[in-house]
């Protein structure tokens, strides 16, 4: 036999590499959508065909917004509240957010209601806060208290952040039970 060149070498496996990927996915069942191969040591495999690909969404949630009608002291609570949270809730948030209103100076003492939903009369009746005319927990100025709840659960609470929501922990989005209300004093 005469010399080949290295071209023609490269030439007749890329031909076979070729042939082999053709009579692959010739053995392609479309009903089953599995696609039939053979491994490098000759067994027989067979994978899933993805026919469409839903790449995941990347959510960007909208950044909360000073404004110059809410207090400091709730600013500052916010802050304290953010750099206490954890990574994942406890089931503490009225807690938590009692103790960062508290070491905040936004209350003049440890609120008594022992249910997150109760939150919402008793900083109003107790404590001086206003509800707010806002029902979109991203629209809430930073500071704010968001007060979750149902007749059947014990609530949530949290305050809102320039980042997201924090109370026992940190979030990006709001709590997804129904608002009560968002509450705040000057």
């Amino acid at each position: 036999m005469g010399k080949r060149s290295p071209h023609t070498s490269l030439f007749i496996v890329i031909g076979c590499s070729f042939l082999s990927a053709t009579a692959v996915h010739a053995a392609t069942n479309s009903a089953k959508s599995q696609f039939t191969f053979t491994d490098a040591n000759g067994k027989k495999e067979s994978a899933a065909v993805v026919s469409k690909y839903y790449p995941k969404k990347l959510r960007s949630y909208p950044a909360g917004k000073i404004d110059n009608s809410v207090g400091p002291k709730l600013v500052k609570a916010a802050t304290i509240a953010q750099e206490r949270a954890r990574a994942h809730s406890r089931e503490r948030c009225w807690r938590y957010v009692k103790e960062a209103l508290l070491a905040a100076g936004a209350v003049n003492s440890y609120p008594k209601t022992v249910y997150a939903k109760e939150a919402a009369h008793e900083l109003v009746s107790s404590y001086g806060f206003k509800k707010l005319p806002v029902r979109d927990p991203f629209k809430a100025p930073v500071g704010s208290v968001l007060v979750y709840g149902s007749k059947k659960a014990a609530g949530h609470v949290e305050i809102r952040t320039k980042d997201g929501f924090v109370s026992d922990f940190k979030s990006k989005s709001p709590s997804p039970r129904p608002l009560i209300g968002v509450f705040t004093k000057s």
